[in-house]
């Protein structure tokens, strides 16, 4: 596990709310499309970085992390796993608070490196996910099943 519950609260909740999302294009059929929109439905600022520096849904797009000429708070990405090393150490470079790797993106030497930069990181899970499931109550355990374990 490449995030653990109380990491992923504090990223969509606590770190901020500009959100650049590598590989967002206007390409309707790409996970990236939807992801964003989601994002922008609980509230979030997404920045598209792709090389076409398209506009989507309505936020001007940059061709680059470094393009960007303001801050962002976390950096989502949805490259090949392959390039994903290369946006988190440029995620550090602009940065940001956190690097979010989307489901299937697992790159472990990059999130030590960026957990190493100081930087709160999840791989190979989904903000579109996981952003629904802050509104259902954490789980607590009952006073009564605390005396027990003991």
């Amino acid at each position: 596990m490449y995030g653990d519950e109380a990491t992923i609260r504090r990223i969509l909740t606590e770190l901020g709310d500009t959100w650049a999302v590598v590989g967002l294009s206007a390409n309707q059929s790409r996970a990236a499309y939807g992801v964003a929109r989601v994002l922008q439905r609980f509230g979030k600022r997404i920045v598209p970085v792709h090389p076409k520096a398209e506009t989507v849904h309505g936020e001007p797009g940059y061709a680059s992390l470094a393009d960007i000429p303001f801050d962002v708070d976390v950096v989502d990405v949805f490259v090949n796993g392959a390039l994903a090393g290369a946006v988190a150490d440029e995620a550090v470079a602009k940065g940001a608070r956190a690097v979010w790797f989307q489901l299937g993106v697992v790159d472990e030497a990059a999130y030590e490196r960026t957990r190493a930069a100081g930087l709160d990181m999840v791989m190979d899970r989904c903000p579109a996910i996981e952003i629904p499931l802050l509104d259902q109550p954490v789980p607590r355990r009952s006073a009564s099943a605390s005396r027990r374990s003991g």
